[in-house]
């Protein structure tokens, strides 16, 4: 094998803020190369350098040993480098179809549409799941999303093909499938770079992996083989600090019943067909499923940002009324959206205004014409200590904290809330081994404090490990549920079974 990529002490600061320091990697035609680090390793800066994104302070990039300078993501295309972002870089008002066209489409309108939807068809035959090319983009959910991404991605052409945790929000046999089909890419000679934090699927798929932490690269391109996945783990953040979970609180509380419950989707698809599910006061209900089955759905639902067409909702034995998000936190539901920057964050005000925006509703800090800011910065200060949310100050824009960090703040603030119901969808994308491991406890914990936590997530080591009963959701039902501690392959079968 030759080198298809190769970075040597590249350096990158942003505002004065260090990102890389002297980083290096290297990976080879025809293999998988995981790449692994906790949140602001600069795992992503060094392959947005890459991409053609950034451009480094200083360091050199080799293509086939060759010196190049990538001059944007336009360059870093013609070299044959593509990249899947972990925050989509998709056009929400288009349809697939569409924003494929707007970055591999040829010759005239009509010829790239039908040129485009044979390449999609042939794409999704190989990778083993389906795209619809007509859907557009806001109709999608996340992880439909994430898969018209890769799709895009490998349409391009590219033999150096980069993904920052494509697997975040699929299945464990979606994830194997995919993974599966792109060491069969690689193998044919393409270069296959892997971000991610699955540290299992690291050691069943990477032919190499690289390290990173603190912007350094401090294991470079070693075999995964006869290691752990805690041996990763120590490499990427040190010790990881471990919860332990109690035992299941029994309780009868009902917090939240759903009956019967039915709504479309924006295409006008049925997303929700007739769900039922029951939420008791001190226990997580792990919803499992694969993306799109109607999740996306229930969370805008019980957000109060989408209205039902059939069913009941109760709260504490009161029918509820889902239409107005201010009014269903102020019942003391909050929620963790799975699209942090749309739903979660508004990403010009401050960090701390985002922090501080329900409190501040709920007069926490005063009446609207004055507030105690004083109050405000204390309290951000001391969530963005606890929460370990790198890049922030209370006055920093939200949208310059990196996604890992913008999911911090996001569950600092939802976490804070003292709240009888918790909607958490997908609450640790994007974030490292220790994040995760902080989020799991912050979710059992506000369990422990009598509210009813409802985890949706398309990640099943997540469901398992924090939930005490189980439902698994197929075309928009509930189609079996379980108690913890639950079989992994029965979980398995009804998510991809027909309901």
């Amino acid at each position: 094998m030759t080198t298809a990529l190769q970075l040597n002490a590249v350096h990158k600061s942003f505002d004065g803020n260090v990102a890389l320091v002297d980083a290096s990697f290297s990976a080879e035609w025809g293999e998988i190369h995981g790449l692994l680090g906790e949140n602001g390793a600069g795992k992503s800066t060094l392959m947005n350098i890459v991409c053609g994104l950034y451009a480094p302070d200083h360091g050199s990039v080799k293509i086939d040993d060759q010196m190049v300078t990538i001059d944007g993501p336009t360059g870093a295309q013609n070299l044959g480098i593509g990249m899947v972002h972990q925050h989509f870089k998709l056009v929400r008002s288009m349809t697939v179809i569409e924003n494929i066209i707007l970055g591999h489409g040829e010759k005239g309108w009509h010829q790239s549409q039908n040129q485009i939807r044979s390449k999609i068809n042939d794409i999704c035959k190989q990778i083993g799941f389906s795209v619809n090319p007509d859907a557009k983009i806001d109709s999608l959910s996340v992880a439909e999303q994430q898969r018209v991404e890769i799709v895009k991605a490998l349409i391009g052409g590219a033999r150096i093909l980069i993904l920052d945790e494509p697997t975040a929000v699929l299945t464990d046999e979606e994830s194997n499938s995919l993974l599966t089909e792109l060491k069969s890419f690689a193998k044919k000679g393409s270069c296959v770079i892997v971000i991610t934090h699955k540290l299992r699927e690291v050691l069943a798929h990477a032919d190499r992996i690289t390290v990173m932490r603190n912007g350094e690269t401090v294991s470079s391109g070693e075999s995964p083989k006869g290691k752990t996945a805690e041996d990763l783990s120590k490499l990427m953040v040190g010790e990881t600090r471990e919860y332990k979970r109690g035992a299941p609180v029994s309780t009868d509380k009902v917090s939240l019943r759903i009956t019967n419950l039915q709504a479309f989707r924006d295409n006008g698809a049925i997303a929700l067909d007739n769900l039922n599910l029951t939420l008791y006061a001190g226990q997580v209900y792990g919803v499992a499923g694969v993306g799109g089955n109607g999740q996306s759905e229930l969370a805008d639902i019980l957000m109060g940002i989408r209205n039902i067409t059939g069913g009941n909702i109760e709260e504490s034995g009161k029918t509820l009324k889902l239409n107005d998000p201010k009014k269903m936190r102020r019942r003391k539901i909050s929620c963790i959206p799975a699209d942090r920057y749309i739903y979660g964050l508004a990403g010009d005000l401050a960090v701390m205004e985002n922090y501080s925006i329900s409190r501040i509703d709920a007069k926490e800090f005063g009446l609207a014409i004055w507030s105690n800011v004083r109050s405000m910065k204390k309290l951000t200060e001391l969530a963005i200590k606890v929460f370990n949310i790198h890049g922030a100050k209370p006055n920093t824009r939200a949208r310059l904290l990196s996604g890992g960090n913008a999911q911090k703040l996001v569950l600092a603030r939802e976490m804070a809330s003292d709240s009888n119901i918790l909607i958490a969808h997908s609450p640790t994308r994007g974030l490292d081994v220790r994040a995760c491991s902080d989020v799991h406890q912050g979710l059992r914990q506000a369990a422990e404090k009598g509210a009813a936590v409802l985890l949706l997530s398309e990640d099943l080591d997540e469901i398992l490990t924090v939930s005490d009963r189980i439902g698994v959701m197929n075309r928009g039902r509930i189609v079996g549920e379980f108690n913890a501690p639950a079989d992994r392959h029965k979980i398995g079968e009804l998510m991809l079974g027909h309901a």
